[in-house]
Protein backbone atom coordinates (compact mmCIF):
# COMPACT_ATOMS: atom_id res chain seq x y z
CA UNK A 1 0.00 0.00 0.00
CA UNK A 2 1.44 3.10 -0.78
CA UNK A 3 0.17 7.15 0.32
CA UNK A 4 -0.48 9.03 -2.03
CA UNK A 5 0.81 12.03 -0.14
CA UNK A 6 4.61 10.76 0.07
CA UNK A 7 4.94 7.83 -2.61
CA UNK A 8 6.06 6.01 0.07
CA UNK A 9 5.57 2.05 1.08
CA UNK A 10 2.60 2.82 4.12
CA UNK A 11 2.92 0.55 6.84
CA UNK A 12 0.09 2.60 8.36
CA UNK A 13 -0.99 5.96 8.34
CA UNK A 14 1.27 8.78 6.33
CA UNK A 15 3.21 10.46 8.34
CA UNK A 16 2.31 13.56 6.59
CA UNK A 17 -1.12 13.81 7.75
CA UNK A 18 -0.19 12.83 11.35
CA UNK A 19 -1.45 16.25 12.94
CA UNK A 20 -1.36 13.79 16.28
CA UNK A 21 2.14 13.81 16.09
CA UNK A 22 2.52 17.64 16.22
CA UNK A 23 0.33 17.81 19.41
CA UNK A 24 1.90 18.29 22.70
CA UNK A 25 1.51 15.18 24.99
CA UNK A 26 -0.48 17.24 27.68
CA UNK A 27 -3.26 17.98 24.68
CA UNK A 28 -4.39 14.67 24.80
CA UNK A 29 -6.85 13.21 27.84
CA UNK A 30 -5.33 10.01 27.89
CA UNK A 31 -1.64 11.35 28.60
CA UNK A 32 -2.81 13.72 31.64
CA UNK A 33 -4.33 10.90 32.94
CA UNK A 34 -1.48 8.59 32.87
CA UNK A 35 0.78 11.58 34.58
CA UNK A 36 -2.33 12.15 37.08
CA UNK A 37 -1.61 8.60 38.61
CA UNK A 38 0.36 9.56 41.85
CA UNK A 39 -2.11 12.02 42.63
CA UNK A 40 -5.01 10.21 42.38
CA UNK A 41 -3.73 7.50 44.32
CA UNK A 42 -3.03 9.92 47.50
CA UNK A 43 -6.41 11.14 46.90
CA UNK A 44 -7.78 7.87 46.83
CA UNK A 45 -6.23 7.11 50.09
CA UNK A 46 -7.80 10.01 51.84
CA UNK A 47 -10.98 8.90 50.33
CA UNK A 48 -10.88 5.15 51.92
CA UNK A 49 -9.36 6.62 55.41
CA UNK A 50 -12.63 9.48 55.65
CA UNK A 51 -15.22 6.29 55.19
CA UNK A 52 -12.95 4.05 57.61
CA UNK A 53 -15.33 3.58 59.90
CA UNK A 54 -18.43 2.78 57.35
CA UNK A 55 -16.33 0.27 55.10
CA UNK A 56 -15.37 -1.49 58.22
CA UNK A 57 -18.02 -2.24 59.66
CA UNK A 58 -20.09 -3.47 55.98
CA UNK A 59 -16.92 -5.69 55.20
CA UNK A 60 -17.01 -7.20 58.68
CA UNK A 61 -20.18 -8.23 58.14
CA UNK A 62 -19.89 -10.56 55.38
CA UNK A 63 -15.81 -11.34 55.94
CA UNK A 64 -16.78 -13.37 59.14
CA UNK A 65 -19.72 -15.37 57.67
CA UNK A 66 -19.70 -17.41 55.16
CA UNK A 67 -20.11 -15.58 52.18
CA UNK A 68 -19.10 -16.28 48.45
CA UNK A 69 -16.37 -13.23 47.88
CA UNK A 70 -16.60 -12.28 44.05
CA UNK A 71 -14.65 -9.70 42.48
CA UNK A 72 -15.92 -8.60 38.95
CA UNK A 73 -16.23 -6.13 36.02
CA UNK A 74 -15.44 -6.74 31.98
CA UNK A 75 -12.17 -5.90 29.82
CA UNK A 76 -9.84 -3.62 32.14
CA UNK A 77 -12.21 -4.04 35.29
CA UNK A 78 -12.08 -7.93 35.43
CA UNK A 79 -8.43 -7.84 35.40
CA UNK A 80 -8.42 -6.14 38.72
CA UNK A 81 -10.41 -9.24 40.31
CA UNK A 82 -8.10 -11.32 38.67
CA UNK A 83 -4.59 -9.41 40.39
CA UNK A 84 -6.69 -9.41 43.71
CA UNK A 85 -7.33 -13.08 44.09
CA UNK A 86 -3.59 -13.53 44.22
CA UNK A 87 -2.58 -10.55 46.48
CA UNK A 88 -5.35 -10.98 48.75
CA UNK A 89 -5.11 -14.66 49.09
CA UNK A 90 -3.79 -14.44 52.45
CA UNK A 91 -6.48 -11.27 53.55
CA UNK A 92 -9.58 -11.25 55.18
CA UNK A 93 -10.49 -12.01 51.40
CA UNK A 94 -8.88 -15.55 51.20
CA UNK A 95 -10.78 -18.00 48.97
CA UNK A 96 -12.30 -14.93 46.84
CA UNK A 97 -12.80 -15.19 43.31
CA UNK A 98 -12.05 -13.37 40.09
CA UNK A 99 -15.49 -13.45 37.83
CA UNK A 100 -16.16 -11.33 34.53
CA UNK A 101 -19.30 -10.19 34.17
CA UNK A 102 -19.50 -11.34 30.64
CA UNK A 103 -19.17 -14.53 32.07
CA UNK A 104 -21.71 -14.19 35.42
CA UNK A 105 -24.11 -13.29 32.41
CA UNK A 106 -23.57 -16.64 30.39
CA UNK A 107 -22.69 -18.97 32.46
CA UNK A 108 -23.51 -17.81 36.35
CA UNK A 109 -24.28 -21.64 37.00
CA UNK A 110 -20.59 -22.46 36.44
CA UNK A 111 -19.49 -19.85 39.08
CA UNK A 112 -22.10 -19.08 42.21
CA UNK A 113 -23.50 -21.73 44.52
CA UNK A 114 -27.38 -20.33 44.80
CA UNK A 115 -27.24 -22.04 48.50
CA UNK A 116 -24.44 -19.82 49.30
CA UNK A 117 -24.99 -15.91 50.52
CA UNK A 118 -22.38 -13.88 48.16
CA UNK A 119 -20.62 -10.30 48.12
CA UNK A 120 -20.48 -8.90 44.56
CA UNK A 121 -17.85 -6.63 44.22
CA UNK A 122 -18.08 -5.05 41.00
CA UNK A 123 -15.79 -2.46 39.31
CA UNK A 124 -16.12 -0.06 36.81
CA UNK A 125 -15.11 2.76 35.34
CA UNK A 126 -18.00 4.79 33.99
CA UNK A 127 -21.06 2.10 35.66
CA UNK A 128 -23.20 2.21 32.59
CA UNK A 129 -21.96 -0.84 30.78
CA UNK A 130 -25.12 -3.55 30.63
CA UNK A 131 -22.90 -6.04 31.75
CA UNK A 132 -22.48 -4.69 35.07
CA UNK A 133 -26.34 -4.13 35.20
CA UNK A 134 -27.00 -7.79 34.28
CA UNK A 135 -24.41 -9.57 36.52
CA UNK A 136 -25.99 -7.28 39.51
CA UNK A 137 -29.18 -8.70 38.55
CA UNK A 138 -28.34 -12.00 37.92
CA UNK A 139 -26.75 -12.28 41.13
CA UNK A 140 -29.99 -11.21 43.06
CA UNK A 141 -32.22 -13.19 41.37
CA UNK A 142 -30.18 -16.56 41.82
CA UNK A 143 -28.75 -16.38 45.47
CA UNK A 144 -31.00 -15.36 48.06
CA UNK A 145 -28.42 -13.54 50.56
CA UNK A 146 -26.44 -10.53 48.46
CA UNK A 147 -24.41 -7.92 49.68
CA UNK A 148 -22.84 -5.52 47.13
CA UNK A 149 -19.41 -3.77 47.23
CA UNK A 150 -19.16 -1.12 44.28
CA UNK A 151 -16.26 0.80 43.20
CA UNK A 152 -16.61 3.11 40.17
CA UNK A 153 -15.56 6.43 38.83
CA UNK A 154 -18.63 8.21 37.84
CA UNK A 155 -20.92 9.34 40.10
CA UNK A 156 -23.44 10.06 37.28
CA UNK A 157 -23.31 6.09 36.38
CA UNK A 158 -25.93 3.57 36.55
CA UNK A 159 -24.14 1.82 39.64
CA UNK A 160 -23.79 4.72 41.77
CA UNK A 161 -27.48 5.57 41.12
CA UNK A 162 -28.81 2.16 42.59
CA UNK A 163 -26.06 2.19 45.39
CA UNK A 164 -28.86 3.28 47.80
CA UNK A 165 -29.25 0.06 49.50
CA UNK A 166 -28.97 -1.49 52.66
CA UNK A 167 -26.83 -4.63 51.35
CA UNK A 168 -24.46 -2.29 48.90
CA UNK A 169 -21.39 0.10 50.33
CA UNK A 170 -20.32 2.43 47.15
CA UNK A 171 -16.84 3.55 46.83
CA UNK A 172 -16.65 6.66 44.27
CA UNK A 173 -13.17 7.59 43.44
CA UNK A 174 -12.48 10.70 42.70
CA UNK A 175 -14.08 12.72 39.58
CA UNK A 176 -10.86 12.79 37.76
CA UNK A 177 -10.20 9.05 37.71
CA UNK A 178 -13.61 8.88 34.89
CA UNK A 179 -11.11 8.74 32.36
CA UNK A 180 -12.00 10.45 29.30
CA UNK A 181 -9.64 8.72 26.84
CA UNK A 182 -10.91 5.17 25.80
CA UNK A 183 -8.33 3.22 27.14
CA UNK A 184 -8.37 2.99 31.13
CA UNK A 185 -5.64 4.27 32.80
CA UNK A 186 -6.27 6.16 36.33
CA UNK A 187 -9.02 4.42 36.86
CA UNK A 188 -7.40 0.90 36.80
CA UNK A 189 -4.94 1.73 39.08
CA UNK A 190 -7.04 3.54 41.50
CA UNK A 191 -9.67 1.12 41.30
CA UNK A 192 -7.28 -1.53 42.14
CA UNK A 193 -5.87 0.76 45.36
CA UNK A 194 -9.41 1.50 46.17
CA UNK A 195 -10.03 -2.75 46.62
CA UNK A 196 -6.47 -3.05 48.20
CA UNK A 197 -6.89 -0.49 50.97
CA UNK A 198 -10.55 -1.69 51.62
CA UNK A 199 -8.86 -5.44 51.95
CA UNK A 200 -6.82 -3.54 54.55
CA UNK A 201 -8.84 -1.53 56.00
CA UNK A 202 -8.35 -2.59 59.66
CA UNK A 203 -4.71 -1.06 59.29
CA UNK A 204 -6.06 2.18 57.24
CA UNK A 205 -4.51 4.72 59.36
CA UNK A 206 -0.76 3.13 58.82
CA UNK A 207 -0.26 2.96 55.20
CA UNK A 208 0.41 6.60 54.34
CA UNK A 209 3.79 5.38 53.85
CA UNK A 210 3.20 2.95 51.90
CA UNK A 211 0.92 5.06 49.38
CA UNK A 212 3.92 8.06 49.33
CA UNK A 213 6.31 5.29 48.08
CA UNK A 214 3.93 4.17 45.68
CA UNK A 215 3.48 7.47 43.70
CA UNK A 216 7.47 8.17 44.44
CA UNK A 217 7.85 4.47 42.30
CA UNK A 218 5.11 6.19 39.53
CA UNK A 219 6.92 9.79 39.03
CA UNK A 220 10.11 7.84 38.51
CA UNK A 221 9.10 6.13 35.79
CA UNK A 222 6.85 8.63 34.55
CA UNK A 223 9.73 11.43 34.97
CA UNK A 224 12.73 8.94 33.94
CA UNK A 225 12.35 6.42 31.97
CA UNK A 226 9.07 7.93 29.86
CA UNK A 227 11.70 9.36 27.53
CA UNK A 228 13.94 6.14 26.97
CA UNK A 229 10.18 4.03 26.32
CA UNK A 230 9.21 7.29 24.03
CA UNK A 231 12.23 6.19 21.75
CA UNK A 232 11.87 2.51 21.99
CA UNK A 233 8.54 2.86 20.30
CA UNK A 234 9.78 5.04 17.50
CA UNK A 235 11.31 1.33 16.19
CA UNK A 236 8.96 -1.09 13.77
CA UNK A 237 7.62 -3.95 15.35
CA UNK A 238 4.47 -5.65 15.33
CA UNK A 239 4.40 -7.45 18.14
CA UNK A 240 4.62 -7.35 21.70
CA UNK A 241 4.95 -9.92 25.03
CA UNK A 242 4.21 -9.48 28.58
CA UNK A 243 5.45 -11.61 30.60
CA UNK A 244 4.30 -11.72 34.86
CA UNK A 245 4.07 -14.35 37.66
CA UNK A 246 1.56 -14.61 40.12
CA UNK A 247 -0.55 -10.76 40.45
CA UNK A 248 2.36 -9.69 37.71
CA UNK A 249 0.32 -11.90 35.72
CA UNK A 250 -2.43 -10.07 35.93
CA UNK A 251 -0.56 -6.75 35.31
CA UNK A 252 0.88 -8.04 32.00
CA UNK A 253 -3.19 -8.79 31.22
CA UNK A 254 -3.63 -5.38 31.59
CA UNK A 255 -0.48 -4.15 30.19
CA UNK A 256 -1.64 -6.42 26.70
CA UNK A 257 -5.27 -4.32 26.49
CA UNK A 258 -3.66 -1.07 27.05
CA UNK A 259 -0.77 -1.38 23.74
CA UNK A 260 -3.46 -3.89 21.92
CA UNK A 261 -6.16 -0.56 22.24
CA UNK A 262 -4.06 2.19 21.76
CA UNK A 263 -2.71 0.94 18.80
CA UNK A 264 -6.29 0.33 17.24
CA UNK A 265 -4.89 -3.61 16.87
CA UNK A 266 -2.28 -2.66 14.43
CA UNK A 267 -0.13 -4.26 17.40
CA UNK A 268 -0.75 -7.83 18.54
CA UNK A 269 -0.29 -8.23 21.96
CA UNK A 270 -0.30 -10.95 24.18
CA UNK A 271 0.60 -11.59 27.66
CA UNK A 272 1.79 -15.00 29.67
CA UNK A 273 3.32 -16.07 32.74
CA UNK A 274 7.02 -16.94 32.27
CA UNK A 275 6.65 -20.66 33.27
CA UNK A 276 3.53 -20.46 30.69
CA UNK A 277 4.81 -18.99 28.20
CA UNK A 278 7.01 -22.00 26.86
CA UNK A 279 4.46 -23.69 26.61
CA UNK A 280 3.32 -23.17 23.11
CA UNK A 281 2.64 -19.33 22.90
CA UNK A 282 6.86 -18.54 22.57
CA UNK A 283 5.82 -19.34 19.16
CA UNK A 284 4.73 -15.50 18.50
CA UNK A 285 8.24 -14.72 18.80
CA UNK A 286 10.18 -12.99 15.67
CA UNK A 287 12.46 -10.35 14.72
CA UNK A 288 9.40 -7.45 14.95
CA UNK A 289 8.63 -8.58 18.64
CA UNK A 290 8.96 -6.29 21.87
CA UNK A 291 9.16 -8.70 25.46
CA UNK A 292 8.37 -7.24 28.24
CA UNK A 293 9.48 -9.05 31.58
CA UNK A 294 7.33 -7.86 34.55
CA UNK A 295 9.85 -9.38 37.14
CA UNK A 296 8.70 -10.65 40.51
CA UNK A 297 10.02 -9.63 43.84
CA UNK A 298 10.24 -12.91 44.89
CA UNK A 299 13.99 -14.23 44.82
CA UNK A 300 12.19 -17.83 44.17
CA UNK A 301 9.99 -16.84 41.91
CA UNK A 302 12.85 -14.96 40.02
CA UNK A 303 14.75 -17.93 39.34
CA UNK A 304 12.50 -19.27 36.76
CA UNK A 305 11.82 -15.91 34.90
CA UNK A 306 15.22 -15.04 34.84
CA UNK A 307 15.98 -18.79 33.15
CA UNK A 308 12.96 -17.75 30.28
CA UNK A 309 14.89 -14.70 29.40
CA UNK A 310 18.24 -16.23 29.14
CA UNK A 311 16.81 -18.82 27.05
CA UNK A 312 15.31 -16.17 24.70
CA UNK A 313 18.29 -14.13 24.63
CA UNK A 314 20.14 -17.14 23.63
CA UNK A 315 17.81 -18.22 20.96
CA UNK A 316 15.58 -15.49 19.81
CA UNK A 317 16.67 -11.88 18.01
CA UNK A 318 14.17 -9.57 18.82
CA UNK A 319 13.04 -5.91 18.26
CA UNK A 320 13.83 -4.65 22.19
CA UNK A 321 13.51 -6.53 25.39
CA UNK A 322 12.31 -4.54 28.38
CA UNK A 323 12.48 -5.17 31.97
CA UNK A 324 10.59 -3.96 35.00
CA UNK A 325 11.35 -4.68 38.70
CA UNK A 326 11.46 -3.62 41.88
CA UNK A 327 15.17 -4.31 41.95
CA UNK A 328 18.05 -4.49 39.56
CA UNK A 329 18.10 -7.69 37.71
CA UNK A 330 22.06 -9.25 38.14
CA UNK A 331 22.03 -12.09 35.73
CA UNK A 332 24.56 -12.81 33.70
CA UNK A 333 23.45 -13.90 29.52
CA UNK A 334 20.45 -11.10 30.06
CA UNK A 335 20.52 -8.15 28.02
CA UNK A 336 17.36 -5.38 28.02
CA UNK A 337 17.04 -2.52 26.03
CA UNK A 338 15.94 -0.75 29.16
CA UNK A 339 15.44 -1.65 32.86
CA UNK A 340 13.08 -0.06 34.88
CA UNK A 341 14.06 -0.12 37.91
CA UNK A 342 11.45 1.76 40.58
CA UNK A 343 12.57 0.58 43.89
CA UNK A 344 12.33 3.05 46.95
CA UNK A 345 14.41 0.80 49.23
CA UNK A 346 10.77 0.05 51.19
CA UNK A 347 9.71 -3.29 52.36
CA UNK A 348 7.40 -5.20 50.58
CA UNK A 349 3.39 -4.50 50.58
CA UNK A 350 0.05 -5.74 48.45
CA UNK A 351 0.77 -2.51 46.66
CA UNK A 352 3.86 -3.37 44.70
CA UNK A 353 2.16 -4.65 41.24
CA UNK A 354 0.50 -1.60 40.73
CA UNK A 355 3.51 1.09 39.35
CA UNK A 356 4.22 -1.95 36.72
CA UNK A 357 1.64 -0.95 34.38
CA UNK A 358 2.67 2.56 33.83
CA UNK A 359 5.23 1.05 31.41
CA UNK A 360 2.71 -0.14 29.31
CA UNK A 361 0.60 2.72 29.26
CA UNK A 362 3.25 4.89 28.17
CA UNK A 363 4.40 2.18 25.88
CA UNK A 364 0.32 2.26 23.92
CA UNK A 365 0.38 6.34 24.33
CA UNK A 366 3.67 6.71 22.58
CA UNK A 367 3.50 4.02 19.87
CA UNK A 368 -0.19 5.19 19.06
CA UNK A 369 0.85 8.73 17.93
CA UNK A 370 4.33 6.96 16.58
CA UNK A 371 1.48 5.07 13.70
CA UNK A 372 -0.77 8.41 13.42
CA UNK A 373 -3.46 7.48 15.96
CA UNK A 374 -4.99 9.94 18.23
CA UNK A 375 -4.46 7.95 21.55
CA UNK A 376 -7.93 9.61 23.22
CA UNK A 377 -10.12 7.74 20.41
CA UNK A 378 -7.76 4.96 18.55
CA UNK A 379 -10.15 2.99 17.13
CA UNK A 380 -10.41 4.24 13.56
CA UNK A 381 -12.69 1.39 12.18
CA UNK A 382 -14.56 1.77 15.58
CA UNK A 383 -14.92 -1.63 16.53
CA UNK A 384 -14.04 -0.09 20.31
CA UNK A 385 -15.55 2.47 22.07
CA UNK A 386 -15.02 3.87 25.48
CA UNK A 387 -18.46 2.07 26.73
CA UNK A 388 -19.18 -1.29 25.28
CA UNK A 389 -22.26 -0.38 23.16
CA UNK A 390 -24.51 -3.55 21.25
CA UNK A 391 -25.22 -5.73 24.48
CA UNK A 392 -28.70 -7.40 24.19
CA UNK A 393 -29.24 -8.83 27.68
CA UNK A 394 -31.54 -11.55 27.63
CA UNK A 395 -33.78 -13.26 30.52
CA UNK A 396 -31.65 -16.11 32.20
CA UNK A 397 -33.43 -19.28 33.15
Amino acid sequence: MFCLFCCKEMKYFCPKENNNKKMKDNQFFTYKEIMQQPKMWLKVYELVLQQRVGIESFISQYTDRNYQIIYTGAGTSAYIGNILEIVLSESNFRGARSVSTTDLITNHHAYINENQPVLLISFARSGNSPESAGAIKIVNTHCKHTAHIYITCNKEGELAKNADKENTLLLLLPPETNDLGLAMTSSFSSMLLTALLVANIQHIDTQLPYIQSLTLKAQKVLSTYAPIIREIMKREFSRVVFLGSGELKGIAEESRLKLQELTDGKIVCQFDSFLGFRHGPKAIINKETVLVYLFSGDEHIRRYETDLVKQINTNNKVTAQIIVSETPVKTTGIKSDLEVIFSEGDSPSIYDCIPYVIVAQLMGFYKSLEIGLNPDTPSVSGNISRIVEGVILYDNL
